[in-house]
């Protein structure tokens, strides 16, 4: 099956070139209007030189169709290639929600110039969700769903469906509102269709809808939709009247975004903005650099800590060796809990109000997790003593006694600072996101270095320090 799938795109793309080289744009755009448009898309992925040929030679309901799933550098070169008539056809056709997702992308100036080429209304509709606060559920929202009065009987519901449900983003669900546009319900399809033509849609709706709030952030609303298997949600204003939609297509271009911008930041850069082979090496620089400096200057201060411990470590080189595995420890244990709560905290699993909780597991966690692996690291001391029995020399016991202590402590300070450094960044303001792994392992670093050769002058005092 696979390989006629292989052969199947083969042939396509052939027949693409074959058709395109006879220079015929009516043979093409009859070529790309028969295709699927994952299909058409596969080609423009595959002819990015011929990406706006593409475009243009299709009708404006499926060059909209592939315009709107492709990757936003894509659509920006696309733009710039494009007729100026082929443009204004795509950006009216577009549905509001992305038309500002793509908008919002673009410099000013660029903004100001494509704006021009919207009809009236659509500028209008345009113009008002770009007012909204970026990552704000307004920039998400189309204003194109179908609405009707609870006074309507559900045979006046449907001859509305079939009026205005053409334009409309979904019709699996219909908002009623009051004479001032304010929400009262939402019903689904199903219902109205399982209803008798002429039953009044107050008696059959029951005033239990979810909704969002145009203010509410994009991350708030993926919640929703996650708790409450929707496929569209309505948006008001602090009023609560009705301004639009949000769906389910949206949610999942926005929840890919955010994961993406996660696992940049837990791996201690900025947020790429753009495809990695796409952004230019000064920009990827400028992303990375910021944070390795504060991390380089953390580090900095474990490099001061083991200075100020220099002459303990001349007396007991032995202690040394340990280093590398007490930092590790501490940072694996450290990375471990950052992560699991940024990730509870992104699925809406645990808030900030959590807190007590989140930190009286993790230093029971820390406390079982240390005294297992300060069990291994004590063992580690006393098999070596045993293979080679000067080694250690006669104190082997207390060095064992410090390794295994150490590492108790270290894991329990690594797994407070980890699950509460995200819980305080969101307490300010900030992305729990930033407090990643590279960030949480370099601060329990100094504090490592701290409690290692503080246990160590407290167990070895009088005998080897």
């Amino acid at each position: 099956m696979s390989v006629d799938l292989e052969t199947q795109e083969i042939n396509l793309s052939e027949v693409f070139l074959d058709t395109l080289s006879k220079g015929d744009m009516h043979l093409l755009r009859e070529f790309l209007d028969e295709q699927n448009i994952s299909d058409v898309v596969e080609l423009v992925n595959e002819f990015p030189e011929n990406e706006a040929t593409i475009i243009d030679n299709m009708t404006v309901h499926r060059a909209v169709s592939v315009f709107k799933i492709l990757d936003i550098n894509q659509q920006k070169d696309i733009i710039k290639e494009l007729p100026a008539r082929k443009t204004a056809k795509i950006l009216n056709e577009l549905p509001p929600d992305d038309r500002t997702d793509f908008l919002e992308e673009l410099p000013k100036a660029a903004i100001r110039d494509l704006i021009k080429l919207l009809d009236p209304e659509e500028r209008k509709i345009t113009l008002s969700l770009l007012g909204y606060p970026e990552d704000s559920v307004g920039r998400l929202m189309t204003p194109d769903y179908v609405y009707v009065y609870p006074h309507y009987t559900v045979a006046q519901v449907l001859d509305n469906i079939r009026k205005y449900g053409k334009n409309s983003e979904t019709i699996d669900v219909i908002y009623i509102i009051d004479e001032k546009g304010g929400l009262i319900d939402d019903i689904r399809i199903r219902d109205l269709l399982l209803a008798k033509p002429d039953d009044i849609i107050s008696d059959i709706i029951d005033g239990r809808f979810v909704a969002l709030n145009v203010y509410d952030d994009q991350e708030h609303a993926s919640q929703v939709f996650k708790m409450n298997n929707r496929t569209a949600i309505p948006v008001v204003d602090d009023n609560d009247v009705l301004l639009g939609i949000v769906t389910i297509d949206d949610i999942l271009w926005v929840t890919n975004e955010e994961f993406s911008e996660d696992m940049q930041k837990m791996g201690g850069m900025e947020a790429l903005n753009e495809p990695y082979l796409d952004i230019s090496i000064f920009k990827l620089f400028k992303k990375r650099i910021t944070w390795l400096v504060v991390l380089f200057i953390g580090e900095l201060f474990t490099a001061t800590a083991m200075g100020y411990f220099e002459d303990e470590l001349a007396k007991v080189l032995v202690l040394a060796s340990f280093i590398p595995l007490i930092l590790s420890t501490g940072g694996n244990s450290g990375s471990q809990s950052s992560t699991l709560i940024i990730q509870a905290m992104a699925v809406g699993e645990i808030t900030i109000a959590d807190w007590w909780k989140i930190l009286r597991r993790e230093i029971i966690g820390g406390f079982l997790l240390g005294i297992l692996l300060g069990i291994l690291g004590f063992f580690r001391v006393a098999v070596w003593h045993m293979i080679a029995p000067g080694f250690y020399g006669v104190h082997w016991f207390l060095i064992g006694i410090t390794i295994g202590f150490t590492i108790v402590g270290v894991v329990i300070w690594g797994t407070i600072t980890g699950s509460m450094l995200p819980i305080v960044l969101k307490k300010l303001g900030a992305d729990p996101a930033v407090s990643s792994a590279p960030f949480v392992a370099t601060l329990v670093d100094v504090t490592a270095i701290l409690i290692y050769f503080s246990l160590a002058y407290l167990f070895l005092q009088g005998t080897l320090l």
